[in-house]
């Protein structure tokens, strides 16, 4: 995808959402939601390069040579329990293994070079799982539904972010007051699974306020000088570019990161 503005020459690897394996339904999740995140890249003026499912780790490597960023973005399918030491809630979707492949050798290629990365729904969840923490399974069985998580892609205003002080989220919603963003802050929401424990290193950036949900959470930095940005969110910022301040300074921020990680 073509790239416009100052970071062009920044390049998020971003996986294949589904792979054609896990579900026959798959190839149109990918080809309805795959643009929208290429889009919001687009806008941000970084170049997406789209890691299909089925590369071989080699080939996976020599890709990410080639990349500033890795962006994790939703799916249909649920984390594997068994990677955070929990039984299978019956409501807990199946696996994508080939995904969940891909992901472990962006995550790990991000942590090991201090790439940027931007994790959104179940790709929140993966990043969260890798660093130690675990998940709610299933937030209507386990938390009530005093949210509604899942009200349907169309609605684009769910719930409300509470957003944590002192966070890097916090400072990008600052951003988008200052340029007219509408108080109080609300999200869309498509997720029937959620961060339970906190994983290693992350601390919370936004939780829903009226549930207590967790909605964000960010790499804790050591320092003013820790260039290592990763922010993971619950909800889909890709689908409001167009008409968030908050979403499209999420992205703008991204792609700057990935051109200061370029240029170190």
């Amino acid at each position: 995808m073509a790239a416009s503005g100052g970071n062009q020459g920044v390049h998020i690897a971003i996986p294949e959402p589904m792979s054609a394996g896990y579900s026959a339904e798959a190839g149109a999740y990918n080809l309805r939601a795959l643009p929208q995140y290429l889009a919001a890249l687009h806008g941000a003026g970084a170049t997406a390069i789209v890691i299909p499912l089925h590369e071989t780790p080699a080939r996976v490597a020599k890709i990410l040579a080639t990349t500033d960023g890795v962006l994790l973005p939703g799916s249909r399918a649920d984390v594997d329990p068994e990677r955070y030491g929990a039984a299978r809630h019956p409501l807990c979707a199946a696996a994508d293994g080939a995904r969940a492949a891909v992901d472990e050798l962006l995550i790990q290629d991000a942590f090991n070079l201090r790439k940027p990365v931007l994790a959104i729904c179940q790709g929140v969840q993966t990043l969260n799982v890798w660093l130690g923490g675990t998940l709610i399974q299933d937030l209507p069985d386990e938390m009530g539904e005093r949210v509604d998580h899942s009200p349907g892609r169309e609605i684009t205003a769910a719930h409300g972010l509470a957003v944590t002080a002192g966070t890097r989220l916090a400072e990008l919603a600052a951003t988008a007051a200052a340029h007219g963003e509408a108080q109080p802050m609300m999200a869309n929401s498509s997720h029937h699974q959620a961060i339970a424990r906190v994983g290693d290193r992350l601390r919370v950036a936004a939780v829903s306020p009226l549930d207590g949900v967790v909605e964000a959470v960010e790499l804790a930095v050591a320092s003013d000088t820790d260039e290592h940005w990763v922010l993971g969110l619950q909800w889909h910022p890709e689908r409001t570019v167009t008409t968030n301040a908050l979403s499209r300074e999420i992205f703008h921020q991204f792609a700057l990161a990935g051109e200061r990680w370029r240029a170190r």
